[in-house]
């Protein structure tokens, strides 16, 4: 049976409670003036866990208590989140407040410490009102799946929840992928900027996961920008719970490769919900790189063409000025022959063999008013292809982070 048949198409209603035994909430607790503030996500099995974190030097004490967490035992069965407040740049004080919160939460739970994570995303350098944490921690209820509710907890900024999940066939039973993500703004991770959950039902060895979340983090998460800004708190955290009793999955493994298919599809979507998602976005745009030298040169490429505030401004104002895409390519850092590059505007060709092409602007330019953006680059140095996904850059952003703060 070929992948195709059974790797499912991604189900946009799915989430992180798709998969079997794993339970999520949300409530107010007080950190935002009326929205939810205050998520858990819950798997009633220990659940083996890896996580990619920011590279930002001013990483926030949450992500140091789950690092400590995970160190443990790789494993986890809680993790809860708060919004509105990053407990960034908080010194002792906020790392004790990220302490307390883990041993508060695995005290409601009944749970060991060392099996709960703690997140954060919000305002940088102000410290966490525990009392308002507190309120949240007594408010989980270990056997709710409203995974909606967990969703809108997780958000700041955003305009709308992301989530999905997907399934595949292994050894004949049913697995499921689920995810929930938010991001909005601060948006270039490395990996950075963002936070994403994803609960499986299979039983994925340990290092099979590790290295499986650092690839797709590299193909996906890593490939989106909005703003070029790393976040000081953003995180992938991945459970796996083995609640679908197959077989323990590695790289070994027949039907790996139908896993790890369903685990790139679910994470590109998420990714993609991100960058459409991104502050004032008004478009979504996605690079697509073939022919580099290197799968890395392909995505060196993807990433600085999505990266360049100028070909972001000019795709806001349907300009379709291809000298930015072939500028920002050439300072990429990627090995190319300049001689051979084209360049595509969705169907239409702009740039044949490095030299512009006679193309009707007027057509160009109406394609760019589209609400989802294609630009190909089309190279003859090697086999290398890669994607990368962003936004354009409007004058809402602007107003939107001229304004975060009040």
């Amino acid at each position: 049976m070929t992948l195709v048949n059974i790797v499912s198409s991604i189900n946009i209603k799915g989430g992180v409670t798709s998969p079997k035994s794993f339970f999520s909430g949300g409530t107010h607790c007080g950190l935002r003036r009326k929205k939810l503030d205050f998520g858990w996500l819950y798997s009633s099995i220990p659940a083996k866990a890896a996580a990619v974190y920011t590279q930002n030097a001013f990483q926030a004490a949450p992500l140091k208590v789950t690092q400590e967490s995970i160190a443990k035992e790789q494993k986890l069965q809680l993790v809860v989140v708060n919004s509105a407040n990053a407990n960034a740049c908080t010194g002792k004080e906020g790392l004790e407040n990220a302490r307390l919160t883990r041993k508060y939460a695995s005290e409601e739970a009944g749970l060991p410490e060392h099996l709960v994570a703690v997140q954060s995303t919000g305002l940088i350098g102000v410290q966490l009102p525990m009392d308002k944490v507190e309120t949240g921690i007594r408010s989980i209820n270990l056997e709710s799946q409203d995974a909606a509710s967990f969703e809108q907890a997780i958000l700041t900024t955003d305009t709308c929840t992301k989530h999905a999940s997907v399934e595949c066939e292994i050894e004949g039973k049913q697995v499921t992928i689920g995810g929930a993500a938010k991001g909005s703004g601060m948006i270039d991770p490395n990996m950075a900027t963002m936070l994403a959950y994803i609960t499986t039902d299979a039983d994925v060895s340990q290092d099979a996961l590790k290295s499986l979340l650092k690839k797709t983090t590299d193909k996906t998460y890593n490939q989106i920008t909005v703003d070029g800004d790393s976040s000081t708190n953003d995180t992938v955290v991945v459970l796996a719970n083995g609640a679908a009793e197959t077989s323990e999955l590695d790289e070994f493994h027949p039907e790996w490769g139908a896993f790890e298919e369903a685990f790139t599809k679910l994470s590109e979507e998420l990714a993609k919900k991100i960058a459409r998602d991104g502050e004032g976005a008004t478009k979504l745009i996605e690079v697509q790189v073939e022919g580099a030298a290197t799968a890395a040169d392909a995505g060196k490429i993807a990433k600085s063409i999505i990266s360049s505030n100028l070909v972001k401004t000019a795709i806001h104002g349907a300009d379709p000025n291809w000298g930015r895409i072939v500028c920002a390519a050439g300072y990429s850092g990627a090995s190319m022959e300049s001689e051979a590059v084209d360049v595509y505007l969705g169907p239409i060709q702009v740039v044949s063999e490095g030299l512009p092409l006679d193309f009707d602007e007027a057509e160009a330019s109406a394609y760019l008013t589209q609400s989802d953006i294609y630009i190909k680059v089309k190279l003859e140095d090697g086999t290398g292809a890669a994607q990368a996904w962003g936004c354009d850059l409007s004058y809402e952003y602007v107003r939107i982070n001229a304004s975060y703060r009040t």
